[in-house]
C-alpha cells in the first residue's frame, strides 16, 4: 500500500465520521431515496435547483450504511454543488471510484455508487423521465 491510498482511506473515514451536507433541505426541488439490499444501505438525497432548473444549488443527504456508501454520498454532495443536471447524468462508476481514490472491490461498488444513482434517478423523476414510485435499488 502506498502513502496515497492511506491518505484516501483517511479521507473516506473523515467523510464517514463527519459527513458534509448531512441533513434535509426545507423545500427541495426533488427528493429521492435509494437502497442497496445486499448490505442494507439507504440514502435519501434532497436537491435544490436554480430557477432555470438546470443547475444544482444545494444538496443534502441522509441515510444509514457502510463507510463507503456514506463517504461517497458526502463527497458527492460537495461535488454536485454548482453542477449542471446534464453533468450529473454523465457521472459514471469510474467518476465515483476516482473520487473515492481507493480500489473498490466488485462487491462494494454498489455501495460506492448508491448516492450517485439516487441523485440521478431523483433528477430523472423530477424531469418526468422515471416513474415517481420507483425506489432506486442497486441490484446484485
Amino acid at each position: 500500500m502506498g502513502l496515497g491510498s492511506d491518505m484516501y482511506r483517511q479521507q473516506i473515514l473523515d467523510h464517514y465520521k463527519n459527513p458534509r451536507n448531512y441533513g434535509n433541505l426545507e423545500e427541495p426541488d426533488f427528493t429521492h431515496v435509494g437502497e442497496n439490499p445486499s448490505c442494507g444501505d439507504t440514502i435519501r438525497m434532497d436537491v435544490d435547483l436554480d430557477e432555470a432548473g438546470e443547475t444544482i444549488e444545494a444538496v443534502r443527504f441522509t441515510g444509514d450504511g457502510c463507510a463507503i456508501s456514506m463517504a461517497s454520498a458526502s463527497m458527492l454532495s460537495e461535488r454536485l454543488h454548482g453542477m449542471a443536471i446534464d453533468e450529473l447524468h454523465a457521472l459514471d462508476t469510474d467518476d465515483v471510484t476516482e473520487m473515492l481514490g481507493v480500489d473498490i472491490s466488485p462487491m462494494r461498488v454498489k455501495c460506492a455508487v448508491l448516492g450517485r444513482q439516487v441523485a440521478q434517478d431523483g433528477s430523472k423523476i423530477h424531469r418526468g423521465e422515471l416513474d415517481p414510485d420507483d425506489r432506486t435499488i442497486t441490484e446484485e
